[in-house]
């Protein structure tokens, strides 16, 4: 078993749900196969490398997997179809529902055309490394790494991010509007 750390983001609304509500129901789905799941809180992040855009909602999550990064990668992709993604009708970059990134899978080193890991952006992006850091005592290889990830967080302060709603907040609004798989 791997203790794996994925990524979430969304700047658009999908089905009358807004980005904070679709990143509530994909925690809901992971929890099906993603055991102990931790949340960080949300943050509210300027978008990267094409800005004429909605700012995005951005989370970690960390938690136990049983299986493959590929079937990972697959069940991911569903997770991100079923709350309204496209990957032939987006662009790059561009705006979307939802996303969700194998950030590390246990200690797995993996390059291939349709996977890397650790992911290959994530020391780039403040909106991965905060909320990150806000689950390090969750996520074993993380705290051993710890300092190491605040450093590269610091060459990062001129990246917009805000605090949105704290992972106690966000785990309240799941528990009271259903979305909670416990």
């Amino acid at each position: 078993m791997n203790q794996v750390v994925l990524g979430l983001g969304s700047n658009k609304s999908y089905k009358n749900l807004s980005p904070v509500q679709i990143l509530s129901k994909a925690c809901c789905e992971l929890e099906k196969f993603i055991s102990s799941l931790s949340v960080s809180s949300v943050y509210k992040t300027g978008a990267m490398y094409v800005t004429g855009q909605e700012d995005f909602y951005n989370m970690v999550v960390t938690g136990f997997y049983n299986e493959s990064c590929e079937k990972l990668l697959e069940q991911i992709h569903c997770i991100e179809a079923l709350y309204g993604r496209n990957r032939e009708e987006e662009y790059r970059n561009g705006p979307r529902s939802l996303d969700i990134d194998i950030e590390l899978f246990g200690q797995l080193s993996v390059k291939s055309n349709d996977l890397v890991i650790p992911h290959e952006r994530m020391l780039e992006r403040a909106f991965v490394l905060k909320p990150l850091l806000d689950i390090s005592s969750e996520n074993a290889d993380v705290e051993s790494n710890k300092e190491f990830y605040e450093n590269k967080l610091k060459l990062l302060a001129d990246q917009k991010i805000d605090l949105f709603m704290d992972s106690f907040e966000f785990e309240k609004m799941r528990h009271k509007d259903g979305y909670s798989s416990n």
